[in-house]
């Protein structure tokens, strides 16, 4: 008798993370669905928004694993409801505003696959400054130049949200924090493990605060707090 085949693993695992975005968040799962040419499973986590946003994505139930919060845990906190739940030979995230573009996804993967990295990051700065907020740009040269000095490391841009992981590796990092300080804890993180991290340039389309973006100062500030934290303290 013979035995039934194993399901296959999708190369890919997509989690997309979600607070308030009802203009733009199923224009960015269909880039997602639509990202060629990778097989690949989404989990989208909407953190509890309150403009619709969450009544849209249930729409979606069936096309993606479609999570809940039932409160504003932070985008950290998304992002592990998803690690939790990937099966992807690879874990890449997903904002849902369109600042990053999904189409990038092959040149992130091919970079591991050459490589054999356990990461591979979208880098917004290689090509230059890509923000609309000076204030912005300096604070995540200063961070990044923190991290290399710190960890040992040679990243020009440890705050891009497209970050690309092997699955089997982050779900094995003891990740804590739950809002945006969570992109400099992975970094941290695996860099004390001693794991391979490579950069690719990457378009980049930031919104303004008007356009709803959502990262503040303090959040460059608590960022600074996770990297001396995670050097010193751990």
């Amino acid at each position: 008798m013979s035995l039934p085949s194993p399901a296959r693993r999708p190369t890919l695992t997509v989690a997309m993370c979600v607070y308030n975005e009802r203009p733009t968040a199923l224009d960015v799962f269909r880039r997602v669905q639509a990202a060629p040419p990778i097989d690949k499973e989404i989990i989208i986590v909407d953190n509890c928004s309150t403009d619709g946003t969450r009544e849209l994505l249930q729409q979606l139930d069936g096309q993606a694993t479609v999570v809940l919060h039932p409160k504003n845990l932070g985008k950290g906190a998304s992002v592990r409801t998803a690690i939790a739940r990937a099966t992807g030979e690879y874990f890449i995230i997903q904002d849902a505003d369109t600042e990053y573009d999904p189409a990038e996804y092959p040149k992130l993967l091919a970079r591991a696959r050459a490589t054999g990295a356990d990461a591979v990051y979208g880098s917004r700065t290689l090509t230059g400054r890509t923000t609309k907020y000076l204030r912005f740009y300096f604070g995540v040269q200063l961070l990044t130049w923190l991290t290399n000095l710190l960890y040992g490391v040679h990243l020009t841009d440890v705050a891009t949200g497209l970050k690309m992981v092997k699955t089997d590796v982050i779900q094995q990092l003891p990740l804590r924090t739950s809002g945006f300080d969570f992109d400099f804890e992975l970094t941290n993180l695996l860099c004390k493990r001693g794991c391979r991290v490579e950069e690719v340039s990457i378009a980049y389309h930031p919104r303004t605060f008007a356009e709803g973006k959502k990262v503040r100062a303090w959040d460059g500030v608590r960022g600074l707090w996770v990297i001396l934290k995670n050097r010193f303290a751990d």
